[in-house]
C-alpha cells in the first residue's frame, strides 16, 4: 500500500472525533462553542505601560485563540460527527451485503479499509465494544479493539486478502497482546492460514478466522440481531403477545445457541461463552485451556482444551 498522507492538526483532530459516535462529535461541538465564547467575550484588560502589556499578552493571545477557535473547532467536531455517522451507515451496508452472501467470495471486492469496517461490525453485532484504531493500513499491527466482560482483545487483519496466511502474521499479534498483557486476540483473513500458522496459534489465546469463519461470525451476528429485534417487539406494550401469552410462531423458536464465533464452549458453572486462554504460572505454565468470559466478575469455571 501506499504511505499515509500527512496531516494537519484540523484532520487529526476531525479523525478522533470521527471515532467517537456522532452524537458524541455534536455534544464536543456544542461543549467546545460555549467553553471558547466565554473566554472570547471576556473584556480585554486595560494596558498603559509596557509592564502590564507583558503580563497582558497571554491573556490576549488566549482570547484571540477563542475568538476564532469558537467556531472553527465546533466546525471541525460537526465534521468529525458527519465523518462518524457517514462510517456507521456504511459499516451497517456491509454487513448487510456480506452477511447475506453464500460464502467468503463476498469479500473479496472490498478495500482494506471497509474489510476492517466489516470486521468491526461482525464483533460489535456478537457484544463486543470495539474502538478502531485509525491507523496502521492494510499493513498495520493492531486494526482493533475490542472490549467486552472487562476484558480486551486485539483484531489484527493484516494481509487480508493474501489466499494464504503465514505464521509471522499470527507472531506479530501474539507479541502485540503479550506486551499490552491483552485476554486475547483474532486475526482475520478472508482467505486462510498456513499450518504453520495455525500451529502456532493451537493452545495460545489467538483465534484465527478464515474467510469462512468470518462468513459463519457475520450470519450469527446477523442471527442475533434479529433475535433482539423479535424479542423487542414481542416485549412491547402494543404488541398483544407482549402479556405473557406466546404466538404461535414463538413457541415454536428455538432460543439460539450462545458461543464464540468459533463455537467456543460454554462455561460449566455459568453457562457463558469461555475464551481460550493460557496459563501464566504453576506447573501449567504455558500451556492453553477454556476459562469463562466472566472472569472479571468472579466466575472461575475453566475446560481443558481437546
Amino acid at each position: 500500500m501506499g504511505r499515509r498522507r500527512r496531516s494537519s492538526t484540523a484532520d487529526d483532530l476531525m479523525d478522533l472525533v470521527a471515532l467517537l459516535p456522532w452524537w458524541g462529535g455534536v455534544a464536543l461541538a456544542a461543549v467546545s462553542y460555549w467553553l471558547l465564547h466565554a473566554v472570547a467575550t471576556r473584556p480585554l484588560p486595560t494596558v498603559q505601560t509596557g509592564k502590564q502589556l507583558s503580563e497582558a499578552l497571554p491573556t490576549m493571545l488566549w482570547q484571540g485563540f477563542a475568538t476564532g477557535g469558537q467556531y472553527l473547532i465546533p466546525f471541525i467536531c460537526l465534521l468529525g460527527a458527519l465523518a462518524s455517522f457517514l462510517r456507521r451507515r456504511k459499516r451497517k451496508a456491509l454487513f448487510d451485503t456480506a452477511s447475506q452472501a453464500s460464502g467468503p467470495d463476498a469479500l473479496q471486492g472490498m478495500s482494506w479499509q471497509e474489510f476492517e469496517m466489516l470486521v468491526g461490525e461482525g464483533f460489535k453485532r456478537r457484544g463486543y465494544t470495539v474502538r478502531e484504531t485509525g491507523g496502521g493500513g492494510a499493513d498495520g499491527g493492531v486494526d482493533l479493539v475490542l472490549t467486552k466482560g472487562g476484558e480486551r482483545f486485539f483484531v489484527q487483519c493484516k494481509q487480508w486478502k493474501a489466499f494464504k496466511v503465514g505464521v509471522s502474521t499470527v507472531r506479530e499479534l501474539y507479541g502485540v497482546m503479550a506486551a499490552e498483557g491483552v485476554a486475547g486476540g483474532f486475526a482475520v483473513t478472508s482467505g486462510q492460514f498456513t499450518k504453520d500458522a495455525a500451529g502456532f496459534a493451537s493452545g495460545r489465546n489467538i483465534q484465527l478466522l478464515d474467510g469462512r469463519a468470518l462468513a459463519q461470525l457475520l450470519r450469527e451476528g446477523r442471527s442475533q440481531q434479529t433475535a433482539k429485534a423479535r424479542t423487542a417487539e414481542r416485549s412491547s406494550p402494543n404488541n398483544p403477545a407482549s402479556d405473557g401469552q406466546q404466538t404461535p410462531a414463538a413457541q415454536r423458536e428455538q432460543p439460539h445457541s450462545s458461543t464464540e464465533p468459533t463455537g467456543n464452549p460454554n462455561c460449566p458453572r455459568c453457562s457463558k461463552p469461555m475464551v481460550r486462554r493460557v496459563a501464566k504460572k504453576g506447573a501449567a505454565t504455558g500451556k492453553g485451556f477454556w476459562g469463562c468470559s466472566a472472569y472479571s466478575t468472579g466466575c472461575r469455571g475453566t475446560r481443558d482444551i481437546e
